[in-house]
């Protein structure tokens, strides 16, 4: 009767470690499949800030009603190998490495992919556990996702001011019009705002701003003449 028993309960902790498993693996991937085609909900990161007082003003847009140049900016200066790379760009991380081992201040290697991943499906934070899983979530949208997918999400998530997420939000915001209307001098402003969002002003920038934002436009030229956005641009 003992070994019965015993043997019953591990089968019955062996069926809950499985059903444990495929939870931890479907619901990830069922989650990615789902945003394939359908907008995201508030985020973590909105709930948080929502909650410290920024309030919260999310408005999703297609991308086909998001100005081109928005697309070259974040790209010049975000992630300039967003159409060539699988989601991870290792050139840049080694790079990122090699500038903080000489105590150099440089922004991570995070790629647009990385970054999506984080917003859509993560918590902010820089434990190894939230890497670990971003790193998960930005192989399973980089293979379920196309890279115009992917552009779309980042630039209806991410933050462009204290509380306020996505293109369309961001242009109403700081320029008082829609975000398929921005020039190449007002998408190039707002990326440079993009790292530190809530500190910097794309509509009254300051010296720092201004600089930043003239290198990116410069940049956009780039991106633009060597088609390294024909990976969303259409």
């Amino acid at each position: 009767m003992g070994r019965t028993t015993g043997a019953s309960d591990t089968m019955k902790s062996g069926r809950a470690l499985l059903i444990l498993l495929l939870t931890l693996v479907l619901l990830p991937v069922g989650g990615v499949l789902v945003h394939a085609v359908v907008p995201p909900p508030i985020t973590l990161l909105m709930v948080q800030q929502a909650v410290a007082g920024h309030g919260l003003d999310y408005r999703w847009q297609s991308l086909n009603h998001i100005s081109p140049r928005l697309v070259e900016a974040v790209i010049a200066s975000e992630d300039a190998r967003f159409c060539s790379h699988d989601g991870f760009d290792f050139k840049a991380i080694e790079k990122a490495m090699d500038d903080n081992a000489r105590g150099r201040k440089v922004r991570g290697g995070s790629t647009i992919s990385q970054q999506t991943a984080k917003n859509v499906f993560l918590w902010p934070g820089r434990s190894w556990i939230r890497k670990g899983l971003e790193a998960g979530y930005t192989v399973l949208i980089e293979t379920v996702w196309s890279k115009r997918r992917i552009m779309e999400v980042y630039l209806n998530v991410a933050e462009w001011a204290p509380g306020v997420y996505g293109a369309e939000a961001a242009a109403r915001h700081w320029y008082g019009r829609g975000a398929d209307t921005l020039t190449a001098r007002e998408a190039a402003r707002l990326a440079a705002i993009l790292p530190s969002p809530r500190r910097y002003s794309a509509n009254a920038p300051g010296p720092y701003v201004r600089r930043r934002a003239s290198r990116v436009q410069a940049a956009m030229g780039t991106v633009r003449n060597e088609g390294l956005a024909a990976c969303v641009l259409r």
